[in-house]
Formats: structure tokens, C-alpha cells, sequence
């Protein structure tokens, strides 16, 4: 139901955009989530906006550099990701659930899609 695309190989400072299209959900009634799992770690909020305000969270790690949007028309949401760095590097998820308020905890969403490869290089 969830689909994640835009990842791919970037360097060290550059940029991409990341893309979270639904199917059977209209995402604008859904709390949304970005999450990355780095090989041997687990699973990280990167950014999460609610459904209602619009009030969004971004991990420290990632606080100002990346930024989460809706496009309502397109049903779909994206992670802007600007100065990249290796660090970054992770397969990406996107995540929907019915939350009240804004939480970033993947265990708090049920609507997963597959997961989209960040490789950054330095």
C-alpha cells in the first residue's frame, strides 16, 4: 500500500528526494513517518508529520538538512535531503498510521512500505 522510491547513490553533500506514494490510503489522513535501519542498527525516526496540523519531527541527526512534505493532490509524501553525509547511508522506509499528536517511533505505525537504498559516499 505504501510505495518508497527515490533512493539511490549520492556524494558526501549532495542531494536526494524521496518519495512515499500510497495506494488504497489517502495519505492526508495519516500521520507519516521516515524511518532508516543502517546495517546493525535498528530502526530510526528520521522525520514524522501529522495528519491534522501539519506539525512535523526531525531527528537531531538530521535537523536542517532534511525536510518532510505533503502533496495532497499527488497523495504522496517526500523527504528532501540536502548535505548528505555518509552517515546517512541507509534503507529508507516510509510508515502511515491513524496517531493522535506526532510521534517518530517506529513501533507506533502500522502501514510500512518496502524500503528504498541511500548510499552516500564521502
Amino acid at each position: 500500500q505504501l510505495q518508497a522510491s527515490g533512493g539511490g547513490l549520492a556524494q558526501a553533500g549532495g542531494s536526494l528526494r524521496l518519495s512515499c506514494a500510497a495506494s488504497q490510503l489517502h495519505l492526508d489522513d495519516y500521520a507519516i513517518g521516515w524511518f532508516r535501519q543502517a546495517p546493525g542498527k535498528e530502526r530510526e525516526g528520521v522525520s514524522c508529520i501529522d495528519s491534522s496540523s501539519g506539525s512535523t519531527y526531525y531527528a537531531d541527526s538530521v535537523k536542517g538538512r532534511f525536510t518532510i512534505s505533503r502533496d495532497n493532490a499527488k497523495n504522496t509524501v517526500y523527504l528532501e535531503m540536502n548535505s548528505l553525509k555518509a552517515e546517512d547511508t541507509a534503507v529508507y522506509y516510509c510508515a502511515a498510521d491513524h496517531l493522535d499528536g506526532i510521534t517518530c517511533w517506529p513501533w507506533a505505525y502500522d502501514y510500512w512500505g518496502q524500503g528504498t537504498q541511500v548510499t552516500v559516499s564521502s
